[in-house]
């Protein structure tokens, strides 16, 4: 006789645990594609879903950390492919796929073709760093190629506006997502650059630009003829399509990618708030140089103050050095006087000697012609004495500042009563003061 041996008895707990184990074992990474159903969000950021076919259906968690990392948003009814394990819960013995991945369902086709688009076009050379075009500084005018009804040219302007209210915007309006999309987006590329060759605009680089979305969303940014616009635009391109996660071929190509849209506006423009504290910093150190070289200025002036003499005196020396002058040629004078007598009274008593009546004309005429030409050159002297004698009188009048005002010169005074010596010195407002050579005036500057 034998006996029958019972199975092991397991608790609900330890079945459930086992199928678990066996489950995740067998099927630790399975791609399953289906249609989404009943999804659900709970505020725990946890995504659940069944995923099904016409003939079976399936529950799905997808877990906040990894469902994070998505760019776009699923919807029910949409068709999917998903990747994960299979498991089990323990809690309700619910058998689920536990969801690390999903994409749309005809992501793969199109991730092929990104593929094999970015390999040509890099063997191509168009990838490449030297044909980069660098960006001008400063940015003054943006050809924005976007929707003008997305999210992405909302962020830009609002940038801009935080940053840099001067920069001027101009928006080419396109479609960025469908089949007409493309076609659009190529041709706003060639018209910014029509319109900047024929200076109709001064665009200085044109930003691409749409929010984040799924492949397909971004599709129109990897086609050929838009890849082709930017490779032959004269103008520097800028690539900010998607999230910082999200690449297309435009990025590639692009001068410059952006990670978002906004960062877009941000490499663009300058910090206004930035300019300012430099202005200020730059205003403090002219002002201290300013300080300075009035300080110098200041000693030089009291250095020259020292050093110049009464211009009386002056004009009492020159007129002491006239005389001196007018002395020394009356004596010169007299002794050519007395040299040119003796000579004549020589030349008198060799004539009385020889008596030669004409030779004594001739020498009478010669005498004569030589006292004119004395007085002359005399009177000439004398002239250009006092010609000199005014002319120095005339400098040191006209070196003092009683002159200087009475021309209708006057002297501007600050509110401190220093001299305004540089006209970039003054602001809107300040109140100085005129000192003419009879009264002043008060005076504002505007």
């Amino acid at each position: 006789m034998t006996t029958q041996q019972s199975p092991q008895q397991l608790s609900v707990s330890q079945l459930n645990r086992l199928a678990k184990q066996l489950l995740e074992d067998c099927f630790a990474q399975v791609s399953v594609s289906g249609e989404l159903s009943t999804l659900s969000r709970p505020s725990s950021g946890h995504w659940y879903f069944t995923l099904k076919d016409e003939r079976a259906q399936i529950r799905c968690a997808f877990f906040r950390n990894r469902n994070m990392r998505m760019n776009f948003q699923p919807e029910a009814g949409q068709q999917v492919v998903v990747r994960g394990k299979v498991s089990l819960y323990e809690g309700r013995g619910d058998y689920q796929l536990i969801v690390e991945h999903m994409q749309p369902a005809g992501a793969g086709a199109l991730a092929a073709a990104f593929e094999a688009l970015k390999a040509e076009l890099q063997a191509a050379g168009w990838f490449a760093p030297e044909l980069k075009k660098a960006l001008p500084s400063p940015v003054k005018h943006i050809a924005i190629v976007s929707s003008p009804s997305g999210a992405a040219l909302q962020d830009i302007l609002a940038v801009l506006k935080r940053r840099w209210p001067a920069m001027k915007v101009t928006l080419l309006p396109v479609l960025v997502q469908g089949e007409q999309a493309a076609g659009q987006i190529a041709r706003a590329l060639n018209q910014a650059n029509r319109l900047a060759s024929s200076g109709k605009k001064d665009f200085d680089v044109v930003l691409l630009s749409r929010g984040g979305g799924s492949l397909e969303d971004l599709w129109p940014f990897n086609e050929r003829v838009v890849a082709e616009a930017i490779y032959h635009s004269a103008l520097p391109v800028v690539s900010a399509v998607g999230h910082e996660v999200d690449f297309s071929i435009a990025d590639f190509v692009a001068d410059l990618r952006a990670p978002t849209p906004s960062a877009a506006a941000e490499l663009l423009s300058p910090d206004q708030g930035e300019l300012i504290s430099r202005l200020h910093l730059l205003r403090g150190r002219l002002q201290q140089a300013q300080l300075r070289r009035l300080q110098r200025q200041r000693e030089q002036l009291h250095s020259l103050l020292r050093r110049i003499r009464d211009p009386r005196s002056r004009l009492r020396e020159q007129a002491q050095r006239l005389d001196e002058l007018e002395l020394r040629l009356q004596r010169q004078w007299r002794a050519n006087q007395r040299q040119r007598t003796a000579r004549l009274q020589a030349n008198q008593q060799q004539l009385a000697l020889l008596n030669p009546q004409r030779q004594l004309q001739g020498k009478q005429q010669s005498l004569q012609q030589l006292q004119q030409r004395l007085q002359r050159q005399m009177a000439e002297r004398l002239k250009h004495a006092r010609q000199r004698l005014g002319a120095l009188q005339g400098q040191i009048r006209s070196l003092g500042p009683e002159q200087t005002l009475s021309r209708g010169y006057a002297i501007v005074l600050d509110e401190r009563g220093k001299a305004v010596k540089d006209g970039d010195s003054l602001h809107s407002g300040d109140t100085l003061k005129a000192k003419f050579a009879h009264g002043g005036a008060s005076l504002e500057v505007k």
